[in-house]
């Protein structure tokens, strides 16, 4: 089976040869630099309407390196490149879709209910660091209950390694990872292993190095708009239209040339368009009206201004735009009170972090419309307690929370162990597809840590720029301090960001990756059932003696789901509790526990009984109504049964 995706931007391969399209409305002449065997051949491009020039030559074909010469002078890549094998600033390479045969056209995706993310940065999770080697760990990630894989950026990006929001060419998978084949070849087989795979993709900016939209396409930025890394793209203002085009073609030929089941979309708060539709709403109607009409395609946002509008659900319940949006707010509150860390964006939250994930947990967002202290005391979200549960994706760690601290640290360094599985417990069962990140279901010792490959200039102002930015935090206030943040541009950065897959051989790390693994079979078999019966808007929280925390989600058919948690080193009493007659069912045999080894699962448990305990101690003080110190218990209750 073939697969690609037609575009008026790049390269296609027709019967008279290739035809080569470059927008450069800023440019009177455009030719064609074709190396051939090992010399270059200078072709002169027509100049079309509307800032476009093409050629269509039989001088090229799949293989053929190319660029562009702009009046005579600068030699460009293709921004639309689908490949580009010298790094962003060397020559463009015809990639044909048709040249690689697909075997998985029975392949129609999951649904979104099945969802359990997980994130991971293509460089650092093997030794490797290659699509190749990534595909050798699917059976690891399958058997670990993960669904659905997210790759971090890997559009083309300047130097060895980058986290991938620097990228330039956005049609390119970057070299570094392997060739467009070694791509396809990955997701296909993590179709045939039952997994999702989704790609983060970056439309608010281009990377700092390597881009030369600037220099012939100028239109491409706004003149009006500005973002933290510059002029903001051009989404709203003169020739937008070629633009909006560009970054639509991008999400579906993604969606279409690679097969992949679905897009994260990098901070869309920092996207600015005043046009209606804005990018975000026409981008979701194109995919809705194509891939999507066919198969299963989940998109997924990450947005600071916790806008409810883009998760709004059609009338048979499926997504009208966007599946689920990060749920920060949820993070934020869970992370106070593991960590005690009340700097920059937490301070929002530390309050009363118990009441903030209350209510993330139950209604979606924290913030609905409230004043932010930190973002200058501007109201920030939209009401978002009817939104079904699944229109959150909720997570512990992420690319950004562990790296983007000072020294990368996981959780599983800054927490106790106790507190950490009471919180991994209430994150793998609560009713939102969660997300984890690469590691940290086995305690991943190794850091991941704040890396980049620029240019000595640009190198040494990141570094500077990086350690600066910590100049805020009361720890990093002296700058001696600072200068022991992990250099960017050092390679010992990105190599000691690898994870260290060595660790699964100690019997802590084993016991940590037993129990995500059966928290996460507890999650199939009993969390993922009923996640079309909940409720929306009929979920409500309760904070308990200013430590706890319960949260009931009511079902469709009479039932209930309910969290009860101890969040604090402190002993918990006099609760109601919702077990039977004082006693537990025979459940209490299979429940995960402390030691990480999974038990069995059954179809149904006994009403009263709990469905998981974090902790062995917490079974023998329930029935007397108390949650030991740092403690996470799940109840199903049957309908019928009170």
């Amino acid at each position: 089976m073939i697969r690609k995706h037609v575009m008026p931007f790049g390269t296609e391969i027709t019967e008279s040869g290739v035809c080569f399209r470059l927008w450069a409305p800023r440019t009177k002449k455009v030719d064609l630099i074709l190396e051939k065997d090992e010399q270059e051949r200078r072709l002169p491009m027509q100049g079309l309407t509307g800032g476009w020039f093409e050629l269509v030559t039989a001088e090229a074909a799949a293989g053929s390196r190319y660029r562009f010469r702009l009046d005579e002078g600068l030699a460009v890549p293709d921004p639309a490149s689908r490949f580009n094998p010298s790094d962003v600033h060397g020559m463009s390479q015809v990639i044909d879709p048709a040249g690689f045969h697909w075997t998985d056209e029975d392949w129609a995706g999951r649904p979104w209910e099945e969802a359990v993310i997980y994130e991971l940065h293509v460089g650092t999770f093997t030794p490797e660091g290659s699509f190749r080697a990534l595909q050798g760990k699917l059976d690891y990630l399958a058997s670990l209950g993960v669904t659905a894989i997210e790759l971090m950026p890997v559009a083309d990006f300047p130097g060895r390694w980058n986290w991938g929001y620097d990228g330039v060419l956005p049609f390119a998978p970057d070299t570094s990872y392997g060739t467009p084949d070694d791509l396809k070849e990955l997701i296909q087989t993590a179709h045939r292993k039952g997994l999702m795979v989704f790609l983060d993709v970056v439309y608010n900016h281009f990377g700092p190095e390597g881009n030369y939209l600037y220099v012939y396409a100028k239109p491409f930025f706004s003149d009006r708009h500005q973002t933290p890394w510059g002029s903001a793209i051009n989404y709203d203002g003169e020739n937008c239209r070629t633009v909006r085009d560009f970054f639509i073609h991008n999400a579906l030929y993604w969606l279409e040339e690679y097969h992949l089941d679905g897009l994260r979309f990098d901070a869309v708060h920092a996207i600015v368009d005043d046009s209606r539709p804005d990018i975000l709403d026409e981008l979701a109607e194109w995919v809705r009206a194509g891939p999507g009409r066919q198969r299963q395609i989940h998109l997924i946002l990450e947005n600071d201004n916790n806008a409810a509008y883009y998760l709004e659900r059609e009338a048979d319940g499926s997504p009208h735009r966007y599946d689920a949006q990060w749920n920060d707010d949820l993070h934020h509150a869970l992370n106070i009170l593991l960590t005690d860390e009340t700097d920059g964006y937490y301070a929002d939250y530390a309050d009363a972090p118990l009441n903030h994930l209350g209510r993330a947990l139950s209604e979606g967002f924290a913030y609905q419309g409230e004043v932010s202290p930190y973002r200058d005391n501007r109201r920030r979200g939209e009401i978002s307690r009817d939104l079904p549960t699944t229109a959150f994706v909720p997570f512990l760690q992420n690319h950004d929370q562990v790296g983007n601290r000072a020294f990368g640290e996981r959780l599983s360094d800054l927490a106790e162990a106790r507190a950490l599985r009471a919180a991994v417990m209430l994150l793998l069962l609560a009713p939102s597809p969660p997300l984890l990140f690469m590691g940290e279901e086995f305690a991943c010792p190794s850091p991941f840590q704040y890396f980049c490959d620029f240019g000595p200039d640009l190198a040494q102002a990141v570094t500077e720029g990086r350690r600066n930015e910590f100049a805020r935090f009361e720890r990093f206030a002296a700058p001696a301090l600072r200068q022991r943040i992990p250099d960017p541009s050092e390679p010992s950065t990105f190599f000691n960001s690898k994870l260290d897959w060595a660790a699964l051989k100690i019997s802590r790390h084993r016991d940590w990756h037993s129990f995500y693994q059966s928290l996460l079979a507890l999650r199939r078999d009993h969390i993922v059932p009923l996640l079309k019966k909940i409720r929306a808007g009929r979920s409500r929280f309760e904070v308990l003696g200013g430590r706890g925390l319960s949260v009931v989600w009511q079902l469709s058919d009479g039932g209930r789901l309910i969290l009860f948690c101890n969040l604090s080193g402190e002993l918990l009493s006099s609760l109601n509790l919702p077990i039977a007659n004082g006693r537990f069912g025979s459940a209490e045999a299979t429940l995960p526990i402390a030691n990480g080894r999974p038990g069995s699962t059954r179809p149904s448990l006994p009403s009263g009984s709990p469905l998981a305990v974090s902790d062995r101690d917490i079974v023998d003080n329930l029935a007397s109504g108390r949650l030991p110190a740092w403690s996470t218990v799940w109840f199903l209750i049957n309908p019928g049964d009170g």
